[in-house]
């Protein structure tokens, strides 16, 4: 096999297994990133606590409200974007991280933390600028509080926002910098920690010992990134989700909604949605990293990529 031909299988086993362990995260773990899009598009108001019945409280309360008003299937609110985008975007994204890799080794033989960190920061870059345009038609189907059976669909939203605002900074391609921003940190935390921890921790010879290992590592992956990132998807949800007043620009560019979320709600509002996004990227990450670390070696071994 040429080295030409061995990349090009290495790629494709690559897309495969990224595509996969997007396909199967965002099924299992999407109600818990509409409730941390409600989250982070309500203002602080304390008049709004009893007079709403669409304020939340919490997550236990959000879930119920929206049982009770929208029923149950408006935990799938929006699902069709991101499982559409998922595929390609994991794929971009563990492909790109493999590449980048080989970028930033910086003269040394084998990855540093460094170099996964960067790699990284690279590949989140690079998948929110493919997918940015699915995620403000989430984020629109998301901030619907109407029954399920009411919300328009995927495409009647898709079609409203290009013909209002075109596919430029105010529509499509609205809250890109936020974007890049949420997913650059998220993944330069995400994939460094990982890659780097999984390093120093031994392999298991008991598969579900190594599973664990696995599973363990990629969790706490996942919370880190959460943490460090969700002012910037405060920033992004605020930027793409409906304005305070319909027709007037509220939260414009990343920097600047940051600022005006602290100075008008408080630095706790910065971290809103936190929970609900830890318990989706603490066991989504981990879900993905397993999922595609099974696929490719399954992949790996069928085709035999030496």
């Amino acid at each position: 096999m040429t080295d030409v031909e061995r990349l090009l299988k290495q790629a494709a086993m690559q897309i495969g297994a990224g595509g996969s362990a997007g396909f199967v995260e965002v099924c299992i773990m999407h109600p818990l990133d509409l409730v941390k899009t409600r989250f982070q598009l309500q203002a602080t108001n304390s008049s709004l606590k009893s007079a709403d019945p669409h304020y939340y409280n919490g997550i236990i309360d959000c879930m119920k409200k929206m049982y009770k008003y929208e029923g149950l299937t408006s935990f799938w609110k929006g699902i069709l974007p991101p499982i559409l985008a998922e595929t390609p975007k994991r794929a971009v994204k563990f492909l790109t991280f493999e590449q980048y890799k080989r970028f930033f080794m910086f003269g040394s033989s084998t990855p540093t933390p460094l170099t996964f960190s960067l790699a990284g920061l690279g590949a989140g870059i690079t998948e929110a600028i493919l997918v940015n345009p699915f995620e403000v038609v989430k984020v629109t189907l998301q901030s619907n509080k109407a029954l399920a059976t009411q919300v328009p669909s995927t495409w009647s939203v898709t079609r409203q926002i290009v013909r209002e605002n075109g596919l430029g900074s105010k529509g499509l391609n609205k809250g890109l910098t936020a974007t890049m921003a949420r997913n650059g940190i998220f993944n330069m935390v995400y994939f460094g920690f990982y890659h780097s921890v999984k390093g120093y921790i031994p392999e298991y010879e008991d598969p579900l010992l190594e599973f664990g290992r696995k599973i363990a590592i990629g969790f706490t992956s996942g919370v880190l990134g959460s943490c460090v990132n969700i002012p910037f998807d405060v920033a992004k949800s605020r930027i793409q989700g409906p304005q305070p007043t319909p027709g007037v620009i509220k939260y414009n560019s990343t920097v600047g909604a940051i600022n005006l979320v602290y100075r008008e709600e408080g630095f706790r509002a910065l971290y809103k949605g936190l929970l609900p996004k830890v318990l989706r990227l603490g066991p989504g990450g981990a879900i993905m990293l397993v999922v595609y670390d099974y696929v490719y070696n399954y992949l790996d071994n069928k085709f035999q990529v030496k």
